[in-house]
């Protein structure tokens, strides 16, 4: 593929991530993180692009190479310390929301009859960090654009709801600063509305879940090697079914997951300082956003119209689920 017909598509990836970058900054709240309002511009924007066919090649690359030269990049930003150092209290709930997540999910994706898929990254995004997760998990399990934005907007739809609920639900449960900021960093998707609704409450309860929301985004860690793991063993069974053949494990691991891996070992080891960090952290976030860009560019709302009510009543469930889970937890066991 030639640089040039991948131009268009990039390039409109890029300017709507800058504008996206733009207008979380100068939002006086921050409620929304610039990955979703870039996913939401690229499916408004859809109808003018869609007829154009000079952009597919290039949003196909953003959203697939570019969404992978991310994550790969996140892995800088990551390190194991950081869980050992923060995570002391919040590990314990995490392992219980993450299990509720994936296990109740699993079970709940296939009562509502939603492909596994969706159904996963639905509980990823809920799990561990809202669009930063399902971004991460999409590249590993192949998933289709459309389903990224519908669990995405599943996700994005009760984060908005959590952060006017959560302040005034912690209020009158009677929580101080240090049992909510626990509640709201294991409890809230996104990193943005763990800010909002964690502030809202009070300063030292927003420091405190911000730390706990980081040390949950070392969870992408273990799931995408897990699910990339289960694509494997899938893939490898398809093929099997297909073709006689020996199957070539090469062709169907994803080998960027490995690279990200090996960026989280040099920081966890001390080879990327933190300058270094930040600053590969800032691009990949950047990069993510323009690859959501893309998807949303590449999206229909007339495919995601398709998909019914089924992947928002997945989202409710298990997002209800986690904020009841995690604080029961946190009241049974005295974590603060």
């Amino acid at each position: 593929m030639k640089i040039k017909n991948l131009l268009p598509g990039f390039v409109l990836s890029i300017l709507i991530a800058w504008m996206a970058r733009f207008l979380s900054a100068i939002m006086p709240v921050h409620l929304i993180g610039s990955a979703i309002i870039a996913l939401f511009i690229g499916m408004v924007l859809h109808p003018l692009v869609h007829s154009r066919h000079y952009y597919k090649p290039g949003l196909k690359f953003t959203s697939k190479k570019i969404l992978r030269i991310a994550i790969i990049l996140l892995g800088a930003s990551l390190s194991f310390t950081t869980l050992i150092s923060v995570g002391r209290l919040s590990l314990l709930v995490m392992l219980f929301t993450l299990a509720t997540c994936f296990g109740g999910g699993h079970f709940i994706g296939k009562f509502l009859k939603l492909d596994w898929k969706l159904s996963n990254m639905i509980s990823a995004g809920t799990g561990i960090c809202g669009g930063s997760a399902i971004a991460a998990l999409a590249p590993v399990i192949e998933a289709e654009d459309k389903d990224i934005a519908y669990a995405i907007s599943a996700t994005f739809i009760f984060d908005m709801a959590m952060i006017l609920l959560f302040p005034i639900m912690g209020r009158l449960i009677g929580l101080d600063d240090m049992a909510f900021g626990l509640w709201a960093g294991t409890a809230v998707n996104d990193t943005s509305s763990v800010v909002a609704a964690s502030y809202a409450f009070s300063e030292p309860a927003g420091d405190f879940a911000t730390m706990v929301k980081l040390t949950r985004t070392l969870a992408i860690i273990p799931t995408v090697l897990i699910f990339s793991i289960i694509y494997l063993k899938k893939n490898i069974k398809a093929s099997k079914e297909i073709s006689p053949k020996k199957v070539k494990i090469a062709t169907l691991f994803p080998w960027f997951i490995l690279a990200f891996v090996f960026m989280t070992l040099l920081k966890s080891l001390g080879f990327i300082d933190q300058g270094l960090s930040a600053s590969l952290k800032e691009v990949s976030r950047f990069l993510m956003v323009a690859a959501l860009a893309s998807i949303g560019l590449s999206t229909d709302f007339k495919e995601l119209k398709k998909a019914g009510m089924a992947p928002m009543f997945h989202g409710l469930i298990i997002s209800t689920l986690v904020v009841v889970v995690a604080f029961l937890v946190i009241f049974f066991t005295g974590l603060v």
